[in-house]
């Protein structure tokens, strides 16, 4: 496990030089300057970096530690168990494994990974007004909570923010966007005709002309009308009064009169609703 963390180090070092994160220089590796970056780049770089050391960014205790209270007794460090790894602040956990048929594992794991970053009920305010997280579980040197001003707290949130653009969810392995077997594994359209089956059954000689065949046969993007179905449940496709008949686009009407004597003589009003008022801020 060490040999393989430590190539994913390298390979890591790497790749963030590459894009510019950090920076080569006489053997030693720092990091680069915030300036060569975008303005959102300038601004979370100080939290994160602050965020990662446990030290304020901004604010009158700018680059002091995140006070602590010791609320339990020091302890000695164990032993990693095996498949865990730890070296230079890398870890890597490989001890966690869920057969395919313990859907009860998988959902708690899936519970784990997609939990939020903190939870409500172990955060509050003292009686001085600052914020005090409780932390799930202990650290090594007793610490149970972590107290900072809400400025400070709103630092740490704001470094957990991620940059916009940024995909979050990314797949490996046979999920991997261009993996091979990736048409094997996901759900898939509609089955085709079963003509077009024999047909394609009898060409297949091999897995991979299969392969070849769900790849050709499934859509590479899906309609607008299909994702409000997916995402408002508004269905765009069939016709609401028989539920069964399927809608199709006739006509995009822009003209404005043209759409003003359509809605006349359906009974609706022309006219657009008026836009509301801006909140106005109230003064005491």
């Amino acid at each position: 496990m060490h040999a393989l963390l430590q190539t994913l180090i390298a390979r890591l070092m790497r790749m963030l030089t590459r894009r510019g994160v950090l920076v080569q220089d006489m053997g030693q590796t720092y990091l680069a300057e915030p300036d060569a970056d975008g303005e959102e780049a300038r601004t979370l770089r100080p939290l994160q970096a602050a965020a990662v050391t446990y030290r304020i960014a901004f604010g009158p205790r700018a680059g002091q530690k995140v006070l602590t209270l010791r609320g339990a007794m020091p302890r000695e460090a164990t032993a990693r168990q095996r498949l865990c790894a730890d070296i230079d602040g890398f870890s890597l956990h490989a001890a966690v494994r869920v057969e395919a048929r313990e859907r009860k594992r998988l959902e708690q794991l899936c519970r784990y990974i997609t939990r939020p970053a903190l939870s409500d009920e172990r955060v509050q305010l003292n009686a001085a007004g600052q914020v005090e997280l409780k932390l799930e579980t202990p650290w090594r040197d007793g610490t149970t909570h972590l107290v900072m001003s809400p400025l400070e707290f709103m630092q740490r949130l704001a470094a957990l923010v991620p940059r916009p653009r940024l995909h979050l969810i990314r797949f490996h392995g046979v999920l991997a966007p261009n993996a091979k077997l990736r048409p094997l594994v996901v759900p898939q359209g509609p089955p085709a005709p079963a003509q077009d089956a024999e047909q394609a059954t009898e060409a297949a000689g091999t897995a991979e002309c299969e392969l070849e065949t769900v790849q050709c046969a499934r859509p590479h993007r899906i309609s607008w009308a299909r994702l409000l179905k997916r995402v408002f449940d508004i269905d765009m496709q069939h016709c609401p009064s028989c539920g069964g008949g399927e809608l199709k686009i006739i006509a995009a009407i822009l003209e404005r009169p043209v759409i003003e004597k359509i809605l006349t003589h359906l009974g609706l009003d022309p006219q657009p609703p008026p836009k509301g008022r801006a909140r106005e801020a109230a003064h005491d």
